[in-house]
């Protein structure tokens, strides 16, 4: 079995080949009951493919527009025609329609902008102020008149679609035909209303198999539709009312100003109003790949597009569908989402069983339908045939077809689904969203987890801490009493150019916000140190109006420094720059003394420099130095070098409360955890022995040192590695690389834009829902709303829930399939009839498909799970521990109730007509009590404690109590279509007797081993059988 699964059901659990896809669909095509129900969850390769060529066509047609646009402007130029406004707009106050507006951005039109005024009369004629934005009482009419930014969606389906749906089961079909027949041969034979009664029984257990199954898919839908709308949900700066505010993408009106930053979604089509360095992404409208500048020459911005460098502010000019991006979307989702490897694993799983099950199946008619027939010729009657030997052979039939319907396991890949979507809602009420399904199932099988510092290990809550310039020494800000006292411990010389290099070099604001508190906004790093300088009693604007900027450099993480330049008001240019800290002393031949005069730069004093900022690393600081330069006026680019040290300052960001224990919780569970920063190497060790990462023989590395490695050192050198320290974004690729290359199967964390690359590449992308940019969320398979390390380790501790939990559904189902089918086949061989009927096996079917997958596709994780080494690439599925349990348990129930079969009326001193009816329904009665038992032993494929936790689990409880409940209204009130009589409580106290026993055989089983050693080796998922206290 395990070989023919690798061979033909084995996918990647990202970005799978289109080869493997169609292997494993071409390998269960026949053995699909409801192909609609089954390949719900799964890709539609014809619908993406098709999508593919929309997008592509689009992209042609987009690239041509922007060709013929630049070929006709001088040709249209001189032959506009006038532009009507429409009696609505002119009455809203608005002085340009929606669709000719959608078509300044939407057709990059610069001639139509001009013809309007640029900017500022686009800006007046949506009755806008370019500096306070929208109002807010007029968003209802901008609304009205431009429509809303929302595109159109497919209609979500409802319950009766999913009725539909289930049934399209063929099994079922045929055996609502058999019903159908039986009711009409029935009453024609027996008459109304005994006829009637055993195909009533057939359809009335239909139509509960495909209600409970509608109602479960329902409600799987109900939560996929909840977490699409969670992953929607993306917030945008905008000025409204002179006040900067965030809002939802969907409630941007025509008018609004964005602020747009590096990593953004370009959330509507929109006109260039301000900005420094903007650079644009384009290729998901255009298809090209290189980035566009965008500037007051050419201002166009696209919905759907990334911001790739710099910052700048968009006044909103279409939304919707009259955006380029809206008339794409529908074509976005086409084709659905890629199946998860275990879905595809229990698809051949389904598959192989179902071969068994028809053979099974084909074998029982045939011997029913040849005994029948050997003793009808036996006893003369072979060329006499009555209705009710059709009836009998009908039943027969109905037999073999339900007992397809058992054997083929429809619900097994669908479980996985339950299971994935019920873990994707627990965690995004934990703050941790689910992008792709596979992602929470990959989780489980972790093996090491590169993190952010910052963020993601400490509270990214930053304040300075300490501050350094010559002649002052070090500051310790929090000693200070007041702002007055700190400000008077600082030189009044050094002050004056300190605060200047904070506010000008800054890509922070400081705003009032409604209820007139300052708000800093901006990056954790640039608010602490705007706060600091606030303190010191700097007035941002007042700086700011004191000079215009020429130029602006962002800061990105692989420069890892921020430069501007500016025009003094008393002329000249000067330049500041600030970021790392050994970078910025790199660049700087001065510094400023206590007089506040640039001096030379001694050795010495660089020595002492560096001193400070290895001592404010070593108490786990991040450090940033402040630098300026005067330049000469007749140069307008920002200088690399000949720079003035100012200041070092030490950035305090604690260590998130439970990051030390999350860490110890993923090693003890296998998971080595490795920390990826750009700070410096001391603060970056400081920070990892704080957690708990890097320990006495672990290995901490510089980014620099660690690209000068060849290929082979670097292979040696990753399984080492603890903490990698001024690593550039490429690094953490190259490390990501390097560690799946050696097996291991690795998530990675990342905020910026830079980490895009490192997420795609690993085998989970967790992108930060916080500090996290919209680029490095689309490129995530998770996203961790809280920004917090112990949330990574909750989607891990499901990840191997969901794992175990369909392990455990399994064991269960294969233990139902194996006895139902031996059972009704060998008693149909020797007594040539099946003890089971069409309605019974109906109902077992359901208590093991979609009430089992309900009762234990959805048990929530226990602490022993992250005591467990990781669950290791191509293990098999299906382990000897289950194995061991299954055959354990099958062998017994199937002595047991071929006991009952073939002694059940002498032990049990059955007599009378009805002797037979009895025994039948005790045998069916056992049967499901054996079920119901041994899904509680399912709970626990290893320990013996099979009830810890399972009361505080209400969903299993509350299937055992339906299935408990069922059974006794079927077996009681329903004999007339169940084919069942009343049981005396004596044989009802045994049927749970000898159900409860399974208890016991299960905790024999427990103590046969199954070449443990062998397991841990191979990393299967499981420890050794624990001893002593453990072992409960």
């Amino acid at each position: 079995m395990d070989e023919y699964l690798k061979k033909n059901f084995e996918v990647d659990h990202k970005h799978p080949s289109e080869e493997t896809l169609m292997r494993w669909r071409s390998a269960v095509s026949i053995f699909v009951k409801n192909p609609r129900r089954r390949f719900r969850m799964v890709a539609d390769l014809a619908k993406r493919q098709a999508a593919k060529q929309k997008r592509l066509k689009f992209q042609e047609i987009r690239v041509a527009l922007y060709v013929q646009k630049a070929a006709l402007h001088f040709i249209k130029a001189g032959h506009r025609r006038e532009h009507k406004v429409s009696e609505e707009t002119r009455e809203a106050g608005f002085g340009i329609d929606p669709d000719e507006l959608a078509s300044v951005a939407g057709a990059h039109d610069s001639e139509l902008l001009k013809y309007h005024g640029g900017v500022d009369g686009i800006a007046g004629k949506v009755a806008v102020s370019l500096n306070d934005g929208v109002r807010e009482k007029d968003v209802p009419a901008r609304q009205k008149v431009y429509g809303c930014n929302k595109y159109v969606e497919k209609p979500q389906r409802g319950f009766f679609t999913f009725v539909w749906e289930a049934l399209h089961d063929l099994t079922l079909i045929i055996l609502m035909v058999c019903a159908a027949v039986s009711i009409g041969v029935g009453i024609a034979t027996e008459g109304w209303p005994k006829g009637m009664y055993d195909g009533l029984g057939i359809i009335l257990s239909i139509f509960l198999v495909v209600i409970v199954t509608a109602v479960s898919d329902y409600k799987q839908s109900l939560q996929f539709r909840d977490l699409d709308r969670e992953k929607k949900k993306i917030f945008v700066h905008v000025t409204r009312d002179g006040c900067r505010q965030k809002v939802s993408i969907y409630d941007l009106v025509v008018g609004d100003i964005v602020h747009l930053s590096i990593g953004d979604q370009v959330p509507t089509d929109g006109i260039f109003v301000s900005g420094y360095c903007l650079s644009i992404d384009e290729s998901s409208l255009t298809g090209e790949s290189d980035p566009v500048d965008v500037n007051q020459e050419r201002p166009f911005l696209l919905a759907g597009t990334k911001v790739q460098d710099g910052s700048s502010k968009m006044l909103v000019t279409s939304v919707g569908m009259r955006t380029e991006w809206g008339k794409l979307m529908e074509t976005l989702s086409e084709g659905g989402e890629d199946e998860t490897p275990l879905q595809v694993k229990l698809n051949g799983v389904a598959t192989i069983i179902g071969k068994i099950g028809l053979f099974f199946a084909l074998l029982t008619f045939l011997v029913l339908t040849g005994r029948f027939v050997v003793e009808k010729a036996v006893h003369g009657d072979f060329s006499k045939w009555s209705s009710n030997d059709a009836l009998k052979l009908l039943d027969f039939f109905a037999t073999a077809v339900t007992i397809i319907v058992v054997a083929v396991p429809e619900g097994l890949p669908l479980a996985v689904t339950l299971s994935l979507a019920f873990a994707m809602k627990k965690l995004m009420n934990d703050k941790a969203l689910v992008r792709h399904l596979s992602a929470c199932e990959t989780m489980g099988s972790a093996t090491c987890i590169c993190t952010d510092k910052t963020g993601t290990l400490t509270t990214n809550h930053m304040v300075v801490d300490k501050i350094w310039t010559s002649g002052s020494g070090t500051k310790v800000v929090k000693s200070y009493a007041n702002a007055n006292d700190l400000k008077s411990s600082i030189s009044y010389d050094i002050s004056g150019i300190l605060l200047q290099s904070i506010f000008q070099n800054s890509s922070s604001e400081v705003v009032k916000g409604k209820d007139g508190k300052t708000n800093i906004l901006g990056t954790p790093t640039e608010s602490a140190l705007m706060g600091f300088a606030l303190a010191l009693g700097g007035d941002f604007n007042t700086v700011r109006q004191e000079s215009s900027i020429v130029k602006i450099e962002p800061f990105n993480s692989v420069k890892k420094k921020m430069s501007v330049l500016v025009e003094l008001s008393t002329g000249g240019l000067r330049a500041f720059c600030k970021g790392a800290s050994e970078i910025i002393l790199g660049m700087c031949d001065k510094i400023i003394d206590a007089n506040g005069e640039s001096v030379k730069l001694s050795e010495m004093q660089i020595k002492e420099v560096s001193d400070i900022i290895n001592s404010f690393a070593s108490e786990a600081l991040r450090t940033v130095c402040l630098a300026f330069k005067d330049v000469d006026t007749t140069s307008e680019s920002i200088p690399a070098e000949g720079y003035t040290l100012i200041a070092v300052v030490g950035i305090k960001d604690p260590v998130r409360p439970g990051v030390k224990e999350a860490v110890q919780t993923c090693l003890a569970a296998g998971i080595v955890v490795r920390m990826v920063t750009g700070d410096n190497i001391y603060t970056a060790k400081a920070i990892a022995r704080e957690c708990g990462i890097l320990t006495n023989d672990g290995l901490a590395i510089e980014g620099p040192d660690f690209r000068d490695k060849s290929p082979e050192e670097m292979k040696a050198l990753c399984p080492k590695i603890q903490v990698m320290a001024r690593s550039l974004p490429l690094d953490k690729h190259t490390l990501v690389t390097q560690l799946r290359k050696s097996g291991e199967v690795v998530a990675v964390t990342g905020d910026g834009t830079n980490d895009a690359p490192a997420l795609h590449e690993s085998d989970i992308g967790l992108a930060m829902g916080i500090a996290g940019t919209e680029v490095a969320k689309e490129n995530a398979d998770v996203i961790i709303m809280d920004d917090d390390f112990t949330t990574i380790v909750n989607v891990a501790r499901w990840g191997r829930a969901v794992y175990i939990n369909i392990q455990k559904f399994v064991q269960f189902q294969l233990t139902v399939n194996v006895v139902a089918l031996i059972l009704n086949f060998v008693s149909a061989c020797i007594t040539g009839s099946a003890p089971l009927t069409a309605v019974q096996l109906l109902w077992v079917n359901m208590i093991m498909d979609t009430l089992g997958a309900l009762a234990l596709a959805t048990e929530p994780p226990n602490d022993g799970l992250m005591k467990r080494p990781p669950i290791g690439k191509g293990v098999n599925f299906i382990t000897r521990t289950m194995w061991r349990n299954i055959i354990g348990q099958s062998i017994y129930q199937l002595v047991v109730l071929a006991v009952i079969q073939f002694a059940g009326k002498y032990l049990l001193r059955l007599s009378g007509p009805d002797a037979n009816i009895v025994l039948n329904t005790f045998i069916f009665n056992t049967f499901v009590f054996c079920q119901v038992f041994n899904e509680i032993n399912s709970r626990e494929m290893e320990k013996l404690n099979v009830f810890r936790g399972m009361f505080s689990s209400w969903v299993f409880i509350g299937v055992m109590v339906a299935t408990v409940v069922f059974q006794i209204i079927i077996v009681e009130f329903l004999g007339t279509f169940a084919s069942t009589v009343p049981l005396s409580w004596q044989l009802w106290l045994l049927s749970i007797l000898i159900g409860a026993v399974s208890m016991i055989v299960s905790v024999l089983l427990k103590y046969i081993p199954v070449e443990s050693g062998k397991q841990d080796k191979d990393h299967d998922g499981y420890v050794a059988l624990p001893s002593g206290p453990d072992l409960a």
